[in-house]
């Protein structure tokens, strides 16, 4: 048994399968003594991480998993470091995977079920842009899924603390973050953006994806892309039956000028108007 096994052991924790890997990363599945359930502990080897992750983003995500707090994300219950460089975060596991291990399974679902999953993804970005965070790398793989199939968000790696200039505006962000096929028009083409605004083209981007089991956009031509998204231009598929309630909350979310583009909070309140 490792060093690590044995600190491990000595809190409660028993670890059995890995889950995820990374190049200095792991997730594995561990048996938590005091909550008698499951976990999920995130390992990271700080020895084998580059400078600029130490220095910019695993602070901003063990800030962002110890402020936020909603049913719709993931819950952090222990957050610790030892002294041989390694980093230890203590999650609530997605016992069902994630949404597009579910999705490749089970295939698209049915709209009803989309409606209610699609307004608990909502309600968790309207708090965490309410709280000043943008998650900016929205996606299938980084929503889990309970035992009852709710929606859990996790993966806060690129997620940032917004700041506000002197006139209360939030200022733009530079940094690519995300899977392109997710990425708004204006952080593919580089332009500083709002991470709020580009949460919410991602939100769409999941919701098509939910709903027709498909990807809205082909992504092995990024320019040619780019272009595609820039003209408004959705494929609705006449091969599933959609509400227009749907379709019109997809096109809004999905629309490439980010002035124009929904906000959370406008976002759930358009699921109240979804109604088959």
């Amino acid at each position: 048994m490792s060093l690590s096994d044995l600190m491990l052991s000595f809190k409660g924790y028993s670890l059995s399968n890995t889950l995820g890997e990374g190049s200095y990363g792991k997730v594995k599945c561990a048996y938590c003594d005091q909550l008698k359930c499951n976990v999920a502990i995130k390992i990271i080897n700080k020895r084998k991480a580059p400078q600029e992750f130490l220095e910019r983003f695993l602070p901003r995500e063990i800030q962002a998993l110890r402020r936020l707090h909603h049913p719709s994300i993931i819950k952090t219950h222990e957050i610790f470091e030892t002294s041989a460089g390694k980093v230890y975060i203590v999650m609530e596991l997605g016992v069902k995977g994630d949404l597009l291990h579910y999705i490749n399974t089970t295939g698209a679902m049915e709209e009803d079920i989309a409606h209610i999953k699609f307004q608990q993804l909502a309600s968790a970005i309207k708090y965490c842009h309410d709280s000043d965070f943008a998650h900016r790398d929205l996606k299938c793989e980084n929503i889990l899924l309970d035992e009852d199939l709710n929606i859990k968000l996790s993966d806060f790696g690129f997620s940032k603390s917004l700041s506000r200039d002197e006139d209360g505006r939030t200022i733009l962000s530079q940094t690519f973050c995300g899977s392109a096929a997710y990425t708004s028009p204006e952080v593919l083409e580089g332009i500083p953006y709002d991470p709020k605004i580009s949460d919410i083209w991602s939100l769409g981007v999941i919701l098509y994806t939910v709903v027709y089991a498909l990807m809205p956009f082909d992504d092995s031509n990024v320019r040619k892309m780019i272009s595609i998204q820039k003209q408004h231009r959705i494929p609705f598929p006449n091969s599933k039956h959609l509400s227009a309630e749907c379709k019109d909350l997809i096109y809004h979310l999905l629309q490439p000028n980010a002035s124009q583009r929904l906000s959370a909070e406008f976002t759930c309140a358009s699921t109240t108007f979804w109604i088959q």
